[in-house]
């Protein structure tokens, strides 16, 4: 599940970049990377509107957090291990 939420993290990142082009330049970076609006650049979109719904899905799939492999402890963890 790491892996899933780090390439929805990338994609969404690439999401929100090419928006902000289009909404700045007017410039839409997934049409010109595919040569304009074909099966490719459908696809990217769909991949990038499923990465977002993901990462809204998976913190209540995972209790409230979104795993991304990295570990930590909470204070008070660390509190009672002293004692």
């Amino acid at each position: 599940m790491v892996v899933v939420n780090y390439i929805a993290y990338i994609l969404t990142i690439i999401g929100g970049i090419n928006w902000g082009l289009v909404g700045i330049f007017n410039f839409d970076l997934v049409n010109w990377m595919c040569m304009g609006r074909n099966a490719g650049s459908i696809i990217i979109y769909i991949l990038i509107m499923l990465a977002a719904i993901w990462l809204i899905i998976s913190p209540i799939i995972s209790r409230g957090m979104l795993d991304l492999g990295c570990q930590y402890k909470k204070a008070s963890d660390e509190k009672s291990k002293d004692r």
